[in-house]
């Protein structure tokens, strides 16, 4: 790490940024250095210089113009267009970590979560740190917002779904036919985000023989999304938060356990191979074994019929904050075991609106029509 640090500071290049009695901020800081027009220029064709302008903080793995350059002939004018802005905006978000993380954090790392959603590999070797491959040339240029360190190459998130992300492993042949002949391929790759613990052809091969053909017959198709949905967790939950969360509730409405022993990770009994493979709309980890619901599954509705039943009270009572926590709980809590695309966008709008009002009387209300919707909704 001392190696790296002295390393790294060998190459900041103070001269480059004019001195200051406070420093600016990012936006302002990789202007005045002149070696970030093009990263500038798509901030702004992407809406995201005032963001960058904001409070923070920041981490901003910020790549050279040389960097962009090296790009293939073209790709910078089609991201700068304006139908492209959606696009152009993922790729700089993938760039920039929530907090102020200084060099000798970031080699204790092996990743982080970005602002676009995905999560960033770093890897150390020697003096070397590398962010996808990107090699970090400068560090630690600390502005009054977060922190700025520069890389030689433009790092792009996953573009794939979590279905095209399978299908292009090459080992997930029975998964994704399981998938298919239960109708959820268009679940999986709608935007979600989701977790989905993969089962390899080979945990599947190690089923009893006749299995997987039984399960594939049209007669079976709900067992089969039963054991299915028991795979998949709502949101994207990355290894490190799923080994302290230490459970999940999944899909399919039950949980599943997730636990680190000497023998590595595991979830349920099953030993997780391979984890946090980015997809567009959420993360894969690959397990060895297919996993078998099990347990009571969570019903929606009741959850929602107690929750009001608990809340009417607290509201009368004058305990406003109290009751809107509750409705937030509960609408978050059922959100986790739906896979109904449009009933998830339209919880998820609830408690938006929600947490854009201040007065606990209107956040009640708020929250409270959006359940009684849920609750007619829901199966």
């Amino acid at each position: 790490m001392k190696t790296f640090i002295r390393y790294t500071n060998a190459l900041i290049l103070i001269a480059a940024f004019a001195p200051a009695a406070r420093a600016a901020d990012i936006v302002d800081t990789a202007v005045g250095a002149g070696n970030f027009k093009t990263l500038a220029a798509a901030l702004g064709a992407a809406d995201l210089v005032e963001t960058l302008k904001g409070d923070g903080p920041f981490t901003v793995f910020a790549p050279t113009d040389e960097a962009f350059e090296k790009l293939p002939a073209g790709t910078v004018a089609e991201l700068l267009k304006l139908e492209n802005k959606s696009a152009l905006a993922g790729i700089l978000t993938y760039h920039v970590v929530p907090g102020a993380f200084v060099a000798k954090q970031i080699v204790g790392l092996s990743g982080a979560k970005t602002v676009n959603g995905q999560r960033v590999d770093i890897n150390v070797d020697g003096s070397n740190v590398t962010v996808d491959g990107a090699k970090v040339v400068t560090t630690d240029i600390k502005c009054d917002n977060g922190v700025i360190h520069v890389i030689d190459a433009v790092i792009l998130p996953e573009d794939k779904t979590i279905p095209e992300t399978a299908a292009a492993a090459g080992s997930f042949k029975t998964l994704l036919a399981a998938v298919g002949a239960a109708g959820l391929a268009d679940t999986l790759g709608s935007k979600g985000p989701f977790t989905v613990f993969a089962p390899t052809d080979e945990a599947f091969g190690a089923l009893p023989a006749g299995t997987i053909e039984t399960l594939l017959k049209p007669e079976n198709k709900q067992q089969l999304i039963e054991i299915l949905t028991y795979h998949v967790v709502a949101g994207r939950v990355y290894s490190e938060d799923a080994l302290a969360a230490k459970s999940a509730t999944t899909l399919q409405g039950t949980t599943i356990a997730i636990a680190a022993t000497e023998a590595g990770a595991s979830v349920n009994n099953a030993k997780l191979l391979t984890t946090d493979l980015n997809a567009s709309n959420g993360v894969i980890h690959v397990i060895d074994r297919v996993l078998l619901p099990t347990g009571k599954k969570v019903n929606a509705k009741k959850m929602i019929f107690d929750a009001i039943s608990r809340g009417v009270p607290m509201y009368n009572a004058g305990h406003h904050s109290a009751c809107a926590s509750l409705y937030q709980k509960t609408m978050e809590r059922v959100m986790e075991t739906t896979s109904e695309p449009e009933l998830r966008l339209q919880m998820k709008s609830v408690l938006t609106s929600a947490s854009h009002q201040t007065c606990p009387i209107e956040r009640s209300w708020i929250l409270r029509r959006g359940m009684d919707q849920m609750y007619v909704r829901l199966p």
